[in-house]
This record gives C-alpha cells, structure tokens and sequence, in this order.
C-alpha cells in the first residue's frame, strides 16, 4: 500500500526543498527583501488554500501544502535569526 503513496511523499519533499531554495537564493540577492514580503506571499497562500472552492487534485494539494510549509520555515528561520 505505501508504494502507491510513496510518490505523494516524494512530490511534497521535492516541492519543499524547491520553494526553500528559491526563498534562499531570493533572499540572497534581493537586498529589498524583508521578511514582511515573504510574511504577505504567506498569507496569500493561506487564502489560496481556503479558496478550494471547486477541489484541488492531489497533486496541487501537496504542492501547496508544502509551499505553505517551506515559507513557514523560511520565516520562523529568519526570526530565530534576527533574535539571536
């Protein structure tokens, strides 16, 4: 049975490490970037994730459950950051 989920697994940690990475290389070469900018593209997420007003598929669930995730890193990394 897991070997017919084990994709779903695959496709969120592949979502996750790609959204992180991206948040990273963003924050890096974006002098701009604060992160109240990435805090907003959070909570906008949050609302296309309440917005499923016709049903995701499964995939798109995972990729945005994982996005969701990853910023929620990023952010709570770069406060632990800041405060230390």
């Amino acid at each position: 049975m897991s070997e017919t989920t084990d994709w779903i697994d695959e496709k969120y940690r592949q979502v996750y490490e790609e959204e992180l990475l991206g948040l990273t290389r963003r924050r890096a070469n974006d002098p701009s970037c604060a992160v109240e900018d990435i805090e907003g593209t959070l909570q906008n997420l949050y609302i296309m994730y309440g917005a499923d007003w016709c049903g995701r598929g499964i995939v798109q669930e995972t990729a945005l459950c994982a996005t969701i995730a990853a910023y929620e890193r990023f952010i709570g990394d770069w406060k632990k950051e800041n405060n230390s």
